[in-house]
């Protein structure tokens, strides 16, 4: 009985010295691997670079057409011929609307009959003067005949020619406002007619500007609708005064619009460069970390053979097509995270994705 409880404790000796051995070993184990140091975390670097920056004055403004008028009948009358479509492209002097005309062109006829009549009368009249048949007075009175007859004739055609509504200028119709056999009344909206090739921005400036701007400067534009596209036009007017209201002075600048993506009421950013340049130092945007107490960005630096970042203050300034610039902070040719940068803290160790080499001071391999 006593052999049997000694083999029993032995076993069940044996049984936990096993477990806490391999707990044991375990820990040893979790608590190598916790000195060892994190890998290296990978980002994507770029360089401090100088740049050579127009300076531009920024403003809002707004697109306006060239031309544009609702086409309108100067006279009434019933529609007879609607000879358009809406959002047709059309050139000057395009029939678009005819009024029913007929009565007009059978009074012409009666008209033309009676100026033939009166140049027949003149001309017997001027050769009976010429025999001294007639007096001077009947000779007189038979030529203002004719001239009333032909006014007449004159104005009558000239009222037909009013029935028939022409476009005053080539451009881009809108949606059609009438109807086949409406009635016009004077000055009935016909269709909107806007000529947009090329095209008018209008924007204001603060007076303190206006020694900096001319006639023939460059102006850059973006609309919503093509975020993504830049415009480019020139100045063609400045105000020759200041607004006594806002300060301001107006401008208009003209941009060639060929394809017609640039439409009147349009919402504009406007981009006015002027010809002095500036020399900028600038990283990408998406290396600045931005925090309510400053901005900051990584430097890359070498370090016992590897790359480590250290946190750096900087001061930024302008932003342009996603370089930002640096007034204080950097220099040219420091490299600093662009991308990554939210896994880091100062003397983090780090590889630059691709394995990228640095201009000869930092690599990432």
């Amino acid at each position: 009985m006593l052999k049997r409880l000694i083999v029993v404790l032995l076993a069940l000796g044996l049984f936990f010295g096993g477990i806490f051995g391999w707990k044991y070993h375990q820990q040893q184990q979790q608590a190598a691997q916790a000195a060892m140091p994190p890998p290296p975390a990978t980002v994507a670097a770029a360089k401090a670079r100088p740049e050579s920056w127009r300076t531009s004055l920024h403003a809002v403004g707004s697109l306006v057409a060239t031309q544009g008028v609702y086409v309108t009948n100067e006279i009434a009358g019933l529609i007879e011929a609607i000879n358009f479509e809406s959002g047709e492209r059309i050139k000057k002097n395009k029939l678009l609307l005819q009024l029913e005309d007929s009565v007009d062109k059978a009074e012409l006829e009666g008209l033309l009959a009676e100026q033939k009549l009166a140049e027949l009368q003149f001309q017997r009249n001027a050769r009976l003067l010429k025999k001294k048949m007639v007096s001077r007075s009947i000779y007189d009175e038979s030529q203002a005949q004719l001239e009333n007859a032909q006014a007449m004739v004159a104005a009558k055609r000239a009222l037909i020619q009013k029935k028939q509504i022409r476009a005053p200028f080539s451009g881009l119709l809108g949606i059609r406002q009438v109807d086949l056999g409406e009635y016009l009344a004077p000055g009935s909206p016909i269709v909107l007619l806007q000529a947009l090739d090329p095209i008018y921005v209008d924007y204001s400036l603060p007076e303190r500007y206006f020694s900096l701007l001319a006639q023939g400067q460059t102006v850059l534009i973006t609309v919503q609708a093509y975020p993504a596209q830049h415009f480019k036009g020139r100045i063609t007017a400045i105000n020759p005064g200041i607004d006594p209201n806002s300060r301001n002075v107006q401008v208009r600048a003209t941009f060639d619009n060929p394809e017609l993506h640039l439409r009147p009421g349009m919402f504009a950013e406007v981009r006015a460069v002027l010809p002095e340049k500036k020399q900028v130092l600038t990283v990408p945007q998406t290396a600045i970390t931005y925090n309510p107490y400053g901005d900051m960005v990584f430097i890359i630096q070498k370090e016992n053979g590897g790359l480590v970042v250290q946190q750096q203050p900087v001061r930024t300034g302008k932003v342009r097509q996603g370089q930002v610039e640096i007034i204080k902070g950097l220099q040219a040719g420091d490299w600093v995270v662009s991308a990554g940068q939210m896994k880091l803290h100062s003397g983090q160790q780090i590889r630059i994705s691709e394995q990228e080499v640095l201009d000869g001071q930092v690599d990432g391999t």
